[in-house]
């Protein structure tokens, strides 16, 4: 069986992040080690994570990386470490026990795959979607996630997708390894769906599995810098169709 590496990015939230790590323990996939990579968090999340879990890796840095900088980190040292997929998730996620089997499952039998996510629902409960995968609108330069707000009823099935939502997201170390990591220009914001279109680019098909389900809450932390969300929003929409869209849709991303 593949050997799976979760990297869990913490940034504050410390009550999140150990219920996310409890949702994970769960799991009943049995080759699954968890690290988490602290991204500099102010509320003393390592020290509590190290006694709560103290079996539970933990990369506690001094400057705040990002969503690419801290998550490519972890990934370095898990693929050292010897994994065959890697597991990518937000502190702010929780799932269901059979969740990365799941998602394992389709990387395993879907051919060519090299990046698999899960049927994203909101926190409170599970039937409203968060993301059933992800379309570029390459007309209108946005990116959307599929299903967000809709009531599951069993409409979106497993399929090919344009990206896969960053909150939780598998991908295979071979495709790693011929692509690369995370652009760390994008710090935070469309750096996953930069990430999936070069992985798809590659040969590798990007997979929603909606079997393997979890909860994402609204992000926390970047709460209170809006401005700072807001220019990572539209500078990084605007790298992402600069280098990937042609034609009108690189037009009119220059243009917003």
């Amino acid at each position: 069986m593949p050997a799976v590496w979760c990297v869990v990015l913490a940034y504050n939230a410390v009550d999140l992040t150990l219920a996310c790590i409890e949702s994970l323990r769960r799991q009943d996939y049995p080759h699954l080690d968890i690290l988490v990579v602290d991204n500099a968090s102010s509320d003393g999340t390592a020290g509590i994570l190290a006694e709560r879990f103290p079996d539970v890796g933990v990369l506690a840095l001094s400057e705040n990386l990002g969503y690419a900088g801290g998550n490519n980190l972890g990934m370095r040292h898990a693929l050292q470490q010897g994994a065959d997929l890697l597991f990518l998730v937000n502190n702010d996620t929780r799932f269901e026990s059979n969740c990365v089997s799941k998602l394992v499952a389709e990387m395993i039998v879907a051919p060519h795959c090299g990046v698999v996510g899960p049927m994203v629902y909101t926190w409170d409960g599970w039937s409203t979607i968060s993301s059933a995968g992800g379309e570029v609108d390459w007309r209108h330069a946005d990116a959307i996630n599929v299903g967000a707000g809709e009531v599951d009823t069993g409409q979106y099935g497993a399929r090919s997708v344009d990206f896969i939502n960053g909150c939780a997201i598998m991908v295979s170390r071979e495709a790693v390894e011929r692509v690369g990591l995370i652009d760390e220009r994008f710090f935070m914001y469309w750096e996953e769906t930069d990430w999936c279109r070069r992985i798809a680019a590659a040969g590798f098909d990007v997979r929603f599995q909606p079997a393997a389900r979890m909860q994402h809450k609204a992000p926390l932390a970047w709460e209170g810098q809006s401005a700072l969300a807001l220019y990572y929003t539209g500078r990084n929409r605007m790298l992402f169709f600069a280098r990937h869209a042609k034609g009108t849709g690189k037009a009119v991303a220059l243009a917003r």
